[in-house]
């Protein structure tokens, strides 16, 4: 299904061991990997199953190091890969066509916070957590907040234009960042706007970056906006009979003018996963406990600033929860309990790749529609002989569906099981949803683009991708 053309063609031109000692002589010795071993760790991410040795990984620490690398690419046709943390789940940060993978690794510094500007400037290998956790010894706020917030990098939220919980109230990463550093894959360096709030000056170069998943350009540095930090959080667990339940209750929590600041799903079946993964493997065991007979569970969190506000707010949840086959709200009483509740969440995904090889989507529909869609999801499981495990940030109507090997064949896994998945696409377009609300194209999702794009769209993008880089060098392969 993909389309073929010069960008897509595969790249010719071999990493030559004089090109390796160019390489030495700008980052140095010890910042270019060329054994197997040390390689191989660069050639996987949290897909699947999926390995594409490089044939040298280069960790620069600054732009003028990724400009020089990336001329000498762009001179040779040498295809370059642009790395984070490693933690992707559409295979974007993977060297399909082999070549030079530039680990981002090093660029590790948040460089200044503006705090009477609301603003921080940061480099890309910058850990989400820890970018989070310095800001809130000042009292400030980075809202988007992936799962993987604790491994991944700034970079590759970027990159896909990640969200996570805290989405539904305040947005995703591209509502945040205002300017960046891009070094262009034939070399120059450039910012793509200014560090301001507002900005009618041409075509939106900074927004166009944000969610490209590194394909018009290696991000050295970024600038954020910030937010005061809410200093009191409500957290409620709320149990449903049945998924489209939990989905419909949902909707009619916005509709009723509560804006929660996360709204999460889960199935039981994921809970269960996590709670054994954190026994076993965490050695952590959760003693929250599921409600029997209830199948669908929603984390339901407020936050502000006027504890007498929330605990209304709050009320309104219940009230509204009611008028759907629930159970017992549990609320959580402490910190501790509240980080239990969402340890169960964060760690469904580890959970889940834990028990078995998955295939994992992260589908987004209008908020109204979840209930058609999951039901609609467990109806193609059934014909096509899969079992899902579903969760997500359903508040904006982002379902993550893991799709479980268990004791499927390799044959059926590979051949047969791509066609069901393709059938959840396209129920998800039919709802006027889209393939993916945070993880990316990447590879795993880029046969499926022309269910949810048109040919024009897909070659006004090609045409685009030709703009910034003439020879295709940077991450080929992906998206289209």
């Amino acid at each position: 299904m993909a389309h073929v053309n010069e960008i897509d063609a595969p790249v010719k031109a071999l990493v030559t061991d004089e090109l390796i000692g160019s390489f030495r002589a700008i980052v140095g010795n010890d910042f270019v990997i060329v054994d197997e071993e040390n390689r191989t760790e660069y050639g996987h991410d949290k897909t699947e199953d999926y390995q594409f040795m490089p044939d040298v990984v280069v960790k620069p620490a600054n732009a003028q190091e990724v400009s020089k690398l990336l001329q000498l690419c762009h001179t040779h046709h040498v295809p370059v890969t642009p790395r984070g943390a490693g933690t992707g789940l559409s295979g974007g940060a993977l060297p399909v066509k082999k070549g030079v993978v530039i680990s981002m690794e090093r660029f590790n510094k948040i460089l200044h916070i503006d705090e009477l500007n609301l603003q921080a400037t940061v480099e890309p290998g910058v850990i989400t957590e820890v970018f989070q956790n310095t800001l809130k010894e000042k009292g400030l706020f980075y809202p988007p907040d992936p799962a993987s917030k604790g491994s991944c990098f700034l970079g590759g939220n970027l990159a896909n234009n990640s969200g996570g919980p805290k989405a539904v109230k305040y947005g995703v990463t591209r509502d945040y960042v205002i300017n960046m550093e891009v070094v262009l894959p034939t070399g120059e360096i450039i910012w793509t706007a200014a560090n301001v709030l507002k900005n009618s000056t041409g075509y939106n170069l900074t927004q166009l970056m944000c969610g490209s998943e590194g394909t018009l350009g290696i991000i050295t540095k970024i600038v954020f906006k910030l937010r005061g930090l809410p200093q009191k959080t409500v957290l409620m667990m709320i149990p449903f009979v049945t998924n489209e339940e939990a989905c419909a209750a949902i909707a009619s929590i916005f509709t009723a003018g509560i804006v929660p600041s996360g709204m999460e799903f889960f199935e039981r079946e994921a809970a269960a996963k996590t709670f054994d993964y954190c026994d076993k493997v965490l050695g952590s065991p959760v003693t929250t406990k599921l409600t029997d007979g209830m199948d669908a569970y929603l984390l339901c969190e407020l936050d502000g600033n006027d504890e007498e506000v929330l605990m209304r707010d709050a009320e309104r949840v219940m009230a509204v929860v009611e008028k759907f086959q629930c159970g017992e709200i549990l609320f959580a009483e402490s910190a501790a309990q509240k980080e239990e509740l969402w340890k169960i969440r964060k760690n469904i995904s580890p959970a889940v790749n834990w028990y078995t090889l998955t295939k994992s989507d992260d589908v987004v529909v209008p908020r109204a529609n979840l209930p058609k869609l999951i039901s609609g999801i467990k109806e193609i499981g059934k014909r096509y002989g899969f079992n899902t495990v579903c969760f997500g940030h359903l508040g904006d109507g982002n379902l993550h569906v893991n799709i479980l090997k268990e004791n499927i064949s390799d044959e059926r896994w590979e051949k047969e099981i791509p066609e069901g998945i393709g059938e959840i696409f396209k129920l998800t377009v039919s709802l006027g949803g889209t393939l993916s609300g945070e993880h990316g194209i990447g590879i795993a999702k880029r046969p499926y683009m022309p269910i949810a794009m048109s040919e024009v769209n897909l070659n006004l993008m090609r045409g685009i991708k030709k703009v910034f880089d003439p020879h295709g060098i940077l991450n080929p392969g992906k998206i289209f």
